[in-house]
């Protein structure tokens, strides 16, 4: 017989856990302290599991069987519901680790070993050149593209070794993020084949052309 939100009220603890049950694997778990855990029983990969679906009356009886009803729809589509809260939490943690709080990290880190102006300079570059663009986006789903389009911006403005010291810094965030295991590469690295017009002309040695020798019998 189904369970009912007055049964599950006013379910008394015993001297020993015990399972009050609803229907397609969903039951209640009531603790000797009085607790009450919803529990879906299921078998995955020839295994009984069980999923922990919330503590009562913190989530409602209908709010558990709509979590036991999408349990079992996955398990449908041949997935593990066990496995799904961990892949959203490793989703949601890697999306806040984003670009602007990995760099804030790495500047506090190691402003400590530079001089006042040179720390303030670094970060000011970041907040107007970056931040705006890449700073909200998750460190690791930033691409090589992504990072010369902020470089673009920057170069554009005629600012070309300011353009090659922010794309320096941004890679030593990303070197920071790597050796923290927030990152999977430094994606500045592939940078290095990239057309930078302004800057390879920039940095192009302005060597004079050598003099003509005269040829024999030419005119002086």
């Amino acid at each position: 017989m189904p369970l009912t939100d007055t049964a599950l009220r006013n379910a008394k603890p015993g001297p020993k856990a015990r399972r009050i049950y609803d229907s397609g694997g969903l039951y209640v778990e009531v603790a000797p302290s009085g607790g009450k855990w919803f529990r879906f029983k299921y078998h995955f990969g020839g295994k009984e599991r069980r999923l922990s679906l919330g503590v009562y009356p913190d989530v409602s009886l209908a709010q558990a069987r709509e979590r036991r009803d999408e349990a079992r729809r996955l398990l449908a589509e041949g997935t593990d519901p066990s496995t799904v809260p961990k892949a959203a939490k490793a989703k949601q943690q890697a999306q806040a680790e984003t670009f602007e709080l990995l760099a804030r990290q790495w500047h506090e880190k190691f402003s400590i070993k530079w001089s006042p102006g040179h720390a303030a300079r670094i970060m000011t570059s970041l907040q107007q050149d970056a931040f705006p663009w890449i700073g909200s986006k998750a460190i690791r789903s930033i691409l090589p593209p992504e990072i010369l389009s902020v470089a673009r911006r920057v170069e554009s403005r005629g600012a070309i070794e300011t353009a090659h010291r922010l794309v320096g810094n941004i890679g030593m965030v990303f070197r920071y993020a790597v050796a923290c295991g927030l990152a999977d590469s430094d994606p500045t690295r592939d940078l290095r084949g990239a057309p930078w017009p302004m800057w390879r002309a920039s940095a192009r040695p302005r060597w004079r052309p050598c003099a003509r020798t005269a040829s024999p019998g030419a005119r002086p």
